[in-house]
């Protein structure tokens, strides 16, 4: 990133209120040229800057240009686009900037929705001479997908067409009623010529036609979004951390919040699990005791009741309005990825702080952002369309819709490694038959040719069933699961322990190295196991060390029909009613061993023969 530092005059203003401010616009229609002006001419350049970038001009035989105030970096330098986002700063009587830069050319689309990610304004320069181009359009959909609701539009070059009057209202209609297509309404159009400062930081002789305000007087206008404090309240959990020296049992939850506060002795309710506790303490660094939390803060909570809550959760105040929790999400979607989107794949989803596996369930309608021409026939998403359409993640979530709240209402799609795409929630669209639901699908049901499922009952004496041992103990668990596997055999049942090497057989390394999608997929193959192993009357054994609550549901519903039994071992991250059988870390193996087998037998799993 090219960061111009902040200069002396604007670092003493602090306090004084401050906004971000991105620039879009298509490759070479003069976004840095004009950033790089507006510092010059409000003075906000550091001492010497401009003077420097003058001498490396003269030293390099290069005209100069207000653009390489912005682009400092060598290799921009040399191939004359922006490749990076620029922040710089300046000032006006009313308030501070910061402007973001954001790349033009198509390639980089991707750095400049992290540019304008943050932004509360956006100007948008069209070249005159050139007019409206496709990342023209492309910037001025993804501004209105981001949330940016105050927009300009500088039609710059103006010297190049003669100062002509009919050139700008021709951009100015085109562009309008492109804007008015998706919804967005401009402040402004302004008539400019970057390169001279023409009606940039004063009114032009050249443009004496046009009546309105300047670039800074129009920028002067926008309105400061509303405070998010005012807003539910909305902390999603970053991290847990629990420390045990001197006999200090706290567990301090940590995160940001990005909207709303909460106080001393609020009940507080993490989604999507639902726990729910009391708010005991704000604790930080060397600083006096607080009695609440605020927008803004990075901190660290206690609670009253040790609740087990795991980071990409999200801390909300009782009584304040909830978010959307599911596993459904209805989004629109700008597509960066150099493969296209495509149904039943796998990708990660990643939303404040959590992050998923999801698939593609559903496309809607396909939108290509240059020309708005639309299709509601496809299945898939090329780079650089934005889409409607659905995804169901593996595990719910919470998230709020984006237009309520956007920092929890906005996500990146995670392929091979690479961010390759990014959207907006825009509702809830409820229960959906699932891609893991097997409940009501017969397909997997035997012929009636082959042997059913109550012929095999009635043989083996036994239900089907695949029975979990979890813990945070792994040697333990497995140790208990190989016990359990002997004792039945032993007995004379058919049974089988599923160890997990076995599951993790055939992953590809790739797979292997990210632990969120190893552990959805350990889950997948052993629900998958489960419904065949049930199909043979099988009672199958598995240890996963500490299931959650989300991933045990999961598992139930992969399983399905086939049933599950958990039993758990020390597990504090799964609720209690999750449970068939609860025990202690260090019970006794062959104590535990027994005693799941007795639940076997009281549950019927296990059914005594008849005499």
């Amino acid at each position: 990133m090219t960061l111009i530092s902040t200069p002396v005059s604007l670092r003493e203003g602090r306090g004084r209120e401050q906004m971000n401010v991105v620039i879009l616009g298509h490759v070479d229609h003069g976004k840095s040229t004009v950033v790089g002006r507006l510092l010059a001419d409000t003075g906000s350049l550091p001492e010497g800057k401009l003077e420097q970038v003058r001498r490396t001009c003269q030293a390099n035989a290069k005209p100069f240009e207000y653009a390489f105030l912005l682009d400092a970096l060598k290799d921009e330098q040399s191939q004359g686009i922006t490749i990076d986002t620029a922040r710089c700063f300046f000032k006006t009587a009313l308030r501070d900037y910061v402007i973001i830069d954001a790349p033009g050319h198509v390639e980089f689309l991707k750095n400049m929705v992290t540019g304008a990610s943050r932004a509360e304004a956006a100007l948008l320069v069209i070249d005159a001479k050139e007019g409206i181009q496709e990342n023209s359009r492309r910037h001025g959909f993804m501004a209105s997908m981001l949330g940016i609701r105050q927009l300009v539009v500088l039609v710059n070059k103006m010297d190049l067409v003669g100062w002509d009057q009919g050139v700008f209202r021709r951009v100015e209609a085109e562009y309008s009623a492109f804007l008015a297509e998706i919804a967005v309404r401009p402040e402004a159009f302004v008539p400019i010529s970057a390169l001279g400062g023409d009606n940039l930081a004063s009114a032009s002789e050249h443009l004496r036609w046009y009546p309105g305000l300047t670039v800074l007087q129009t920028i002067d206008r926008f309105e400061k979004q509303r405070p998010a404090e005012h807003q539910p309240f909305r902390m999603p959990v970053q991290a847990v951390y629990k420390f045990t020296e001197s006999g200090d049992a706290r567990r301090i939850v940590a995160g940001t919040v990005v909207a709303g506060s909460a106080q001393v002795g609020q009940t507080l309710v993490f989604h999507p699990s639902g726990k729910r506790t009391r708010l005991k303490s704000v604790e930080g660094f060397a600083e006096p005791a607080r009695t609440s939390i605020g927008l803004g803060e990075a901190t660290g909570v206690t609670l009253e009741q040790q609740v087990y809550v795991t980071p990409g959760e999200i801390a909300c105040v009782e009584g304040e309005a909830p978010p959307e929790v599911g596993s459904f999400l209805r989004a629109s979607v700008f597509w960066l990825g150099r493969k296209p989107l495509v149904q039943g794949k796998r990708y990660k989803l990643k939303l404040a702080t959590a992050a998923t596996t999801a698939f593609l369930r559903q496309v809607s309608r396909v939108v290509d952002a240059s020309e708005l021409s639309s299709t509601t026939t496809r299945s898939h998403v090329e780079r650089h369309e934005v889409a409607d359409c659905v995804f169901e993640t593996v595990r719910p979530i919470a998230y709020d819709l984006a237009a309520t709240q956007l920092d929890t209402g906005r996500f990146v799609i995670v392929d091979d490694y690479e961010i390759a795409g990014g959207g907006i929630l825009l509702a809830n669209p409820g229960e959906m038959r699932s891609l893991f639901d097997h409940s009501e699908s017969e397909a997997n049901a035997a012929p009636s040719a082959r042997v059913s499922r109550g012929e095999r009952l009635a043989r083996l004496r036994q239900q089907p069933k695949l029975v979990v041992l979890t813990g945070p103990d792994r040697s333990s668990i497995e140790h208990i699961a190989a016990r359990l596997e002997r004792e039945l055999f032993a007995s004379g049942r058919f049974v089988y322990f599923v160890a997990p090497e076995q599951l993790r057989s055939g992953l590809e390394a790739d797979l292997l190295a990210q632990p969120d999608v190893r552990r959805d997929e350990h889950l997948r193959r052993l629900g998958e196991l489960a419904r065949l192993f049930a199909d043979a009357g099988c009672v199958l054994i598995a240890a996963t060390e500490s299931l959650d609550t989300a991933e045990a549901r999961q598992l139930r519903r992969i399983a399905a029909p086939s049933e599950v039994l958990l039993v758990g071992l020390g597990d504090e991250r799964i609720d209690e009613a999750e449970l068939a059988l609860s025990m202690e870390r260090a019970e006794d193996p062959v104590a535990a061993t027994r005693r799941i087998h007795g639940l076997l037998v009281e549950q019927r799993v296990l059914q005594d023969y008849e005499i």
